[in-house]
């Protein structure tokens, strides 16, 4: 089925707050699957596998500084989504940056890390260039990197598999880059490589305004069906308040 840009930022804003996300949080995770799904980047397919897991970070301790200079920091997630999670450590290492001309922050034991393009994206848009590395698999794992110069409105990715085993460490990490004397804009080389450069990004999200988001039923249906708590609570509340006067 076929819906529009603003249908589905609505259900999802619904359906994160529902799940116990905070305001601005749910915000973020709203447009950081919108990104992906309307830059060709399955966002939607990205979602499916974070959603049945979702109302689990609401338990889980909130991220934590471990490590940290004037130039680098080590962030704990304890198994959140980088759907409420990601957007600081990016806002993090920005900061940094701006004061030492370049800074790296890694996060540990943090899923979805593919939404950090948006993220990363916004960096760029605000004149400082930006990268992000990650890994998935055990075996002939895949090599992720995401990339945007200073000033550019859209990034490039790439993702590789390789002969490579992971590290235990490696597991759930992400390392974002940040720059404002250097362009950290780069791509992986390998045979087996997926590449989008900033040209390709732009493109998909020309045909996805005009042609709007292509959800399954299934998908569709799951979402609202979690967001109707919001809407449940909002109309018990709208009651009461009227009850009031």
């Amino acid at each position: 089925m076929n819906i529009s840009m603003n249908e589905l930022k609505a259900a999802l804003r619904r359906c994160f707050e529902a799940s116990g996300y905070f305001v601005g949080n749910y915000e973020d995770a709203a447009n950081m699957i919108l990104w992906l799904e309307k830059h060709g980047l399955n966002g939607l397919k990205e979602l499916e596998h974070a959603l049945p897991f979702i109302d689990e970070d609401s338990s889980k301790p909130l991220s934590s500084v471990i490590y940290e200079d004037s130039t680098s920091a080590i962030i704990d997630s304890h198994g959140r989504s980088a759907l409420n999670c990601i957007a600081a450590a990016v806002d993090l290492v920005h900061a940094k940056a701006l004061e030492s001309g370049i800074a790296t922050v890694t996060v540990h034991n943090c899923h979805n890390r593919m939404f950090v393009l948006k993220a990363l994206t916004d960096c760029g848009r605000r004149g400082i260039s930006v990268a992000a590395y990650w890994q998935n698999g055990d075996q002939n794992m895949t090599e992720y990197t995401a990339a945007i110069k200073a000033g550019e409105r859209y990034p490039s990715y790439s993702e590789a598999t390789t002969c490579l085993s992971a590290s235990p460490e490696d597991k759930q990490a992400l390392t974002i880059i940040c720059s404002s004397r250097v362009n950290l804009s780069t791509t992986l080389n390998h045979r087996n490589t997926r590449l989008l450069d900033a040209e390709q990004v732009e493109i998909n999200k020309e045909h996805s305004v005009n042609q709007g988001i292509e959800i399954s039923p299934a998908l569709w249906a799951e979402i609202n069906r979690i967001g109707a708590a919001v809407l449940v609570e909002n109309s018990d509340r709208s009651r009461a308040d009227a009850g009031g006067h």
